[in-house]
């Protein structure tokens, strides 16, 4: 949710809408489970040639089920999406972990793979996902397709 307001896939947003980090809730009965929550731009940064593909904007661990993000450990800051061009796809992916404090913050946000990322901290596929499209400020009409 940004600023309470719930987001279903596909949502069209501009930038200004997201750029105070949402809450995200977890669902689950077992607190013994921990889930890693990741957010990235794979258009970055600009969806005709994304050379900084997948840009990553946010990554909190070790979630307990059926909480909120605030009760993880948040290994990368949450930056806000702001496109410059076009209109960028923003995933968020939720993971279960195998185990809490398994999973490290990556060194680099631009040109960061989430599928190696996964692979790496044995995350499996993912439990959830989502994604909404963010634009400028300024921008103006949809998606073009040639």
């Amino acid at each position: 949710m940004y600023e309470g307001r719930p987001v279903f896939d596909g949502m069209e947003f501009r930038a200004s809408a997201v750029s105070m980090r949402p809450r995200v809730e977890i669902g689950g009965e077992d607190f013994r489970v921990a889930y890693t929550l990741v957010m990235v731009d794979p258009d970055a940064p600009n969806p005709s040639n994304p050379t900084l593909r997948e840009y990553l904007h946010w990554m909190v661990t070790d979630i307990p089920a059926s909480t909120d993000d605030s009760f993880g450990r948040e290994l990368t800051t949450y930056e806000s999406p702001s496109p410059t061009m076009g209109i960028h796809r923003i995933v968020v992916v939720l993971y279960q972990q195998l185990g809490r404090g398994t999973v490290f913050a990556p060194q680099m946000r631009q040109n960061f793979n989430l599928r190696n990322f996964a692979r790496r901290f044995n995350l499996g596929k993912p439990v959830a996902a989502m994604y909404f499209n963010c634009q400028r400020q300024t921008g103006t009409g949809g998606r073009r397709f040639t």
